[in-house]
């Protein structure tokens, strides 16, 4: 569910008409609605209420904005980051520093320190080397880093191959048959409080089968480790439960997701600790468009909108589906390709598909658009970077400014010998 709905023939977020955020702020823009966010927040939650111990750890690389931040964090999420960037982002918007878990194949030094500087609740290690530098930049500063063992259970998630993270060819984590003798030698160094261990095999998951095989084989590791007398008390069991991008996708809801995890480890006794993303921000989130040409074409004509794919690259990256839907529908339909304004082929939203009936000037969303939509945004062609804004009932702020094409020039150079 979502607080994108039709009121009298014309599209709302939540008690604000989108004419009025498009009049005002103009197109294209990201709008996220909170009261969405929210409620994905406490229905995620409520689907873990037959685990003992949780945390919960927003995955800010599906959407960082400090607003939808913000809203997680009163809502008591933490935080999974993956550079140091996404950790100053959590930490500004009031996420608590013991709440942040740090992700990512590739934490420098620098990152790794600062993290320890700012008190991080867990540090999430890919391989020996990494949990060896953080032990030694521990241990100088007179501090043992919390962490857990990332380990690749080699289960294929059934996702698209981009986004998978859990087979063995997949450069996240180390091989599953290596974790006990890694785990032993990183568990003896000073620096480091080696506590657990954590997986996660990709994103936009369909099927819970993969999943608890994965969980059902991270048990087993973890009741080997305490056999080799490791004390284990947290374990890490990632995210990447999918969304419905289409009307007639059917997806494992929170509540289906929490009993499994809830049966398959009982008897770990440990915290457990899950990064959603995608399923909390996903559907609170549209790019609202203005259509700026119907130009025709060899079969359908192309309806050509002010958004592209350096706003949303999702469909460029992946082949991804986002349904459109006019602000104001007609109840008329129109086979149509729509596309946007870069000099690019693949800038293409969609092809061969019954829309709703646009003209030029027209408004329309592309839904589901709230996780992975303005975080991978970029200025290609040298178009402003897109705006986002948040809406709470009738009411709303600019949560991320528009960015102009002269102000990213204003920060490049002609060098001296060119002049």
């Amino acid at each position: 569910m979502d607080h994108f709905t039709l009121r009298d023939g014309r599209m709302f977020c939540e008690d604000v008409p989108l004419e009025r955020i498009a009049e005002e702020v103009g197109t294209p823009v990201y709008v996220y609605s909170q009261a969405t966010l929210e409620r994905h927040a406490q229905v995620f939650r409520d689907g873990l209420k037959d685990i003992p111990s949780v945390h919960i750890a927003f995955a800010i690389k599906a959407n960082p904005n400090l607003g939808v931040l913000r809203v997680l964090a009163d809502q008591g999420y933490g935080a999974d980051v993956v550079s140091g960037g996404e950790m100053a982002r959590a930490l500004a918007a009031g996420v608590p520093a013991d709440g942040i878990l740090f992700s990512g194949v590739g934490k420098t030094p620098a990152e790794l320190k600062a993290g320890l500087e700012a008190g991080i609740g867990q540090f999430n290690l890919e391989h020996e080397p990494e949990g060896m530098a953080l032990a030694e930049i521990a241990a100088a500063m007179g501090k043992r880093a919390p962490a857990v063992l990332r380990v690749n259970p080699d289960v294929d998630a059934h996702t698209h191959a981009k986004i998978s993270t859990g087979r063995a060819e997949n450069k996240f984590g180390i091989p599953i048959h290596e974790a006990r003798a890694m785990f032993a030698r990183l568990a003896a160094q000073p620096g480091l409080d080696l506590r657990g261990v954590a997986i996660h095999i990709g994103s936009q998951l369909g099927d819970l089968a993969p999943l608890e095989a994965a969980y059902t084989r991270i048990g087993e590791l973890v009741r080997e480790l305490r056999a080799d007398g490791h004390k284990i008390t947290h374990v890490d069991l990632g995210g990447g439960l999918g969304v419905p991008y289409r009307a007639d996708d059917v997806m494992p809801s929170p509540a289906e997701f929490g009993a499994m995890a809830a049966r398959v480890t009982r008897d770990w006794d440990v915290e457990l600790m899950f990064e959603p993303g995608r399923v909390i921000a996903g559907n609170a989130g549209v790019l609202l468009t203005k259509v700026i040409w119907v130009k025709p074409g060899v079969q359908n004509p192309y309806v050509i909108v002010d958004a592209a794919m350096n706003d949303l690259a999702r469909p460029v990256l992946y082949d991804a589906y986002h349904d459109f839907a006019a602000v104001r529908p007609t109840g008329e339909t129109m086979m149509a390709n729509i596309a946007g304004p870069v000099c690019e082929t693949g800038d293409t939203f969609a092809m061969n598909r019954e829309i709703d009936a646009v003209e030029p000037g027209d408004l329309g969303i592309f839904r589901t658009a709230g996780a992975y939509g303005a975080t991978m945004a970029s200025t290609y062609n040298s178009r402003p970077l897109v705006p986002e804004v948040l809406v709470s009932g009738d009411r709303y702020a600019v949560v991320a400014d528009r960015i102009a094409a002269g102000t990213i020039m204003a920060a490049e150079r002609v060098p001296e010998w060119l002049k």
